[in-house]
């Protein structure tokens, strides 16, 4: 994994990412020379035609899902994909050659180039899915510890999506720990130094699992292992670093207090305003004509009022009246607070719709350009829901240290959730926010939230 702004980026998808930029690039000057039978890879404006062609199916890519980390659809989700992102890239082109004729490329010249980028892509795609299952060239894991702790190695990363790029070669078995993992061929006992054992199984980096460091734990050769140039790392970090997410049964408040995460300062937030007020108003009025479409459906189909307003709770706890659209029934909660369930009766046919495809939270827009909310950051919950969920899940309160979002880390890593299981689960993905923030991190959500709305995932 290699950290870009604090975020984790697998090296293989930086690979991946960097190959198909320059197959992009390329695939205009070719596609061209081929159109015209003559060799003119050097043309500036082609060159600046292919970068800005780079950069618009990099983006069309990456809405569509596919630079996750773990992408686990098979050839026809990937081809499925593949095809929305260069119909997208297609369309978004065309309006580039509108509006910018400097770029403008013939029909015939750009239909060879998109051929050409599919190929490519193709014949990338084929090598990267080769080469990120072969062992020699993963990095090689040695847990320290077989116990509970351990385990969670085994039943995070139990796909092999999960495992791309990486090989769990043992877990050590140390004295007075009681063993966990189930796989008897991987089990190492403690009849030598980790030193040893490393360097016979060739390993790059140790990862501390134990259960009860206070009984059992090897400082010398561990350091000795660290001495030797074989990276040492806390279990809590390995599984942040390869899921995305901060685990809640191994999280302690000194790991919160010396990692380096959790901070804030005046020109960190000044820069997340400034592209919260930029993509609010860019986004308001790429969508006034769905949202006036919206407003009158929502009236035409009951009468009711168009938009509905919801308390709740915002940075530091204060309560922010949150806008949607309404996609409930006028007597939705006439019994209390609630969460939405699948299929709700409470649903209208218009707020089914809206709901699907995230229109209804466009309103929050207005929020954002107040200063209420943030662009991306954790979803906003009602005060009811945060006032049982802080006294049943630790750490639960700590989403609030950072204004909510209308998309999040959580949103786009986890499905629609209405358990306390579930709570749990994307509290894991907000705290991975709340601890590692930056403006690379809100673009990446900001993309990828595009592929949960095209695809439907997660919502009621």
């Amino acid at each position: 994994m290699i950290r870009i702004f604090k975020h984790y980026v697998p090296q293989h998808l930086l690979l991946l990412g960097f190959a198909e930029f320059l197959v992009f690039v390329l695939s205009i000057p070719l596609g061209t020379s081929l159109r015209f039978a003559e060799p003119i890879l050097t043309d500036k404006s082609l060159l600046l035609t292919g970068l800005v062609y780079a950069l618009v199916m990099m983006s069309s890519f990456t809405a569509m899902g596919l630079y996750q980390r773990h992408l686990r659809d098979g050839w026809k989700g990937v081809l499925m994909r593949i095809g929305g992102a260069f119909l997208l890239g297609f369309m978004v082109m065309g309006l580039l050659f509108y509006i910018f004729p400097v770029l403008f490329l013939g029909r015939g010249a750009f239909a060879l180039s998109i051929l050409f980028s599919m190929l490519g892509t193709g014949l990338a795609r084929g090598v990267f899915y080769a080469l990120s299952d072969k062992e020699a060239l993963k990095r090689r894991i040695l847990v320290v510890g077989a116990g509970k702790n351990a385990a969670l190695i085994e039943r995070t990363l139990k796909r092999k999506t999960d495992r791309r790029g990486l090989a769990i070669v043992g877990y050590v078995m140390l004295d007075g720990e009681d063993v966990v993992i189930e796989d008897a061929a991987k089990l190492i006992p403690h009849n030598r130094l980790l030193l040893d054992i490393a360097e016979e199984l060739d390993v790059d980096e140790l990862v501390l699992a134990l259960t009860d460091r206070r009984k059992v734990f090897p400082v010398e050769e561990v350091f000795d292992c660290k001495m030797n140039g074989i990276d040492v790392v806390e279990l809590i970090s390995f599984l942040e670093r390869q899921t995305g997410r901060v685990f809640l049964e191994l999280l302690h408040p000194s790991w919160m207090i010396f990692s380096d995460g959790f901070r804030r300062g005046p020109v960190r937030l000044a820069g997340k305003r400034a592209f919260d007020i930029a993509a609010s108003l860019l986004l308001l009025i790429l969508t006034l004509p769905v949202m006036l479409v919206t407003m009158v459906a929502i009236k035409r189909e009951d009468g009711g009022p168009v938009f509905y307003r919801q308390i709740r709770v915002g940075r530091n706890w204060r309560l922010v009246p949150v806008l949607k659209f309404r996609s409930m029934k006028v007597d939705a909660e006439k019994a209390g607070p609630q969460f939405a369930s699948e299929n709700d009766d409470r649903v209208t046919r218009v707020g089914r719709f809206i709901r699907k495809t995230r229109i209804d939270e466009l309103p929050q827009l207005i929020n954002v350009l107040k200063g209420e909310m943030s662009f991306v950051g954790p979803r906003p919950e009602r005060p009811e829901f945060v006032e049982m969920f802080s006294k049943e899940i630790p750490y639960y309160a700590e989403r609030h240290r950072v204004k909510p979002g209308i998309t999040g880390w959580a949103q786009i890593c986890y499905p629609y959730g209405s358990s306390k299981r579930d709570t749990i689960e994307k509290l894991q993905y907000d705290l991975y926010y709340v601890k590692n923030y930056s403006l690379f991190l809100d673009l990446t959500i900001l993309f990828q939230t595009a592929e949960v709305i095209l695809w439907g995932k997660g919502a009621r």
